[in-house]
């Protein structure tokens, strides 16, 4: 029987897995891979502690600080599919392989995944030119021509983000009006260097040697298609966080996201917390996923051996 069992390995789950193992708690780490979702992006700039650093890189680093612990079960290569509640109150998790775990608390932090533009190339230029954060990634295109696609909040904030960097930044946005913040909209719409493109249906994404240097679109009321000329295309429309494994027994929000208390990452449910992407809070950033990981392995902590709380 595990006092803790952690699902996710990026930045949040290791965060947890280093925490909960310094805590001396029995402890497992369930994860496909070790390296969480900013893997992909060339330079990250953000990072508290290190001015600069590839995706790569820093899931190298956390890699090699979990596993420089000990004392904590590292299960990767494995993939948590299906999780039960026992009749003690327990949990039994069962892995892709056919191997079950019993533990007390489960730690989700199973991120989210972007949803995809579905064109041609999307792959190929993702972390070269085609990015999905502003926050993390606007100052990489300083004096650059960009596009940002979603018309919705996360496509506005992008753009503001943007402009303090960006030569040029336009705004594709399937519909006819845009859908955010209404501030938010007239300081996008009234910006010189920003030009929304309504009616715009992303087709494909263009580029050289793995660099991004134009997208072609569809204008939906013409049928025409016309290209831009950009270094860089930020997607923004939305994100699907990875709840699915404990839907039947957590609030969710009307996204899909967990609802966690934001003082202690409790869930709806005894004995399941969250932290990270898959959860409602409202920023999506590793240093905060980590910091809430954190959070929740010292919470879970006090509960098993300060509290003393048993299933």
């Amino acid at each position: 029987m595990h006092d803790l069992i952690i699902i996710g390995g990026g930045p949040a789950g290791v965060s947890a897995g280093i925490y909960a193992a310094r805590k001396k708690m029995k402890s497992a780490i369930i994860t496909d891979m070790l390296s969480g979702q900013s893997v992909v992006s060339v330079d990250i700039q953000n990072w508290v502690g290190t001015p600069s650093i590839s995706g790569f890189d820093l899931a190298q680093s956390l890699e090699t600080h979990l596993r420089g612990q000990g004392g904590i079960d590292i299960m990767d290569g494995e993939r948590a599919i299906k999780i039960e509640k026992k009749e003690d109150g327990s949990f039994l998790v069962t892995l892709q392989s056919g191997k079950t775990i019993e533990t007390k608390n489960i730690l989700l932090t199973t991120g989210s995944r972007h949803r995809k533009l579905g064109t041609p190339n999307e792959e190929r230029f993702e972390g070269h030119g085609l990015v999905y954060c502003a926050i993390c990634d606007a100052p990489l295109f300083k004096g650059k021509d960009v596009a940002v696609v979603g018309g919705g909040n996360s496509g506005l904030e992008s753009v503001v983000d943007l402009m303090q960097y960006a030569k040029k930044i336009y705004l594709l946005h399937h519909g006819t009006a845009l859908k955010g913040d209404p501030t938010t909209q007239e300081k996008v719409l009234n910006h010189e260097n920003v030009e929304v493109i309504f009616n715009a249906e992303t087709k494909e994404i263009l580029g050289e040697d793995k660099l991004v240097n134009g997208l072609v679109y569809e204008d939906l009321k013409t049928g025409e298609k016309k290209t831009l000329s950009v270094q860089g295309v930020f997607v923004e429309i939305g994100v699907q966080p990875n709840s699915e494994l404990v839907k039947d027994f957590v609030n969710l929000s009307e996204y899909g996201h967990i609802i966690v208390d934001p003082r202690t990452q409790k869930t709806s449910a005894p004995g399941i917390w969250a932290a990270g992407d898959v959860t409602d809070c409202p920023y999506r950033q590793n240093n905060i996923s980590a910091g809430d990981a954190i959070k929740a392995v010292l919470n879970i902590y006090e509960d098993v051996y300060v509290r003393g709380k048993s299933v």
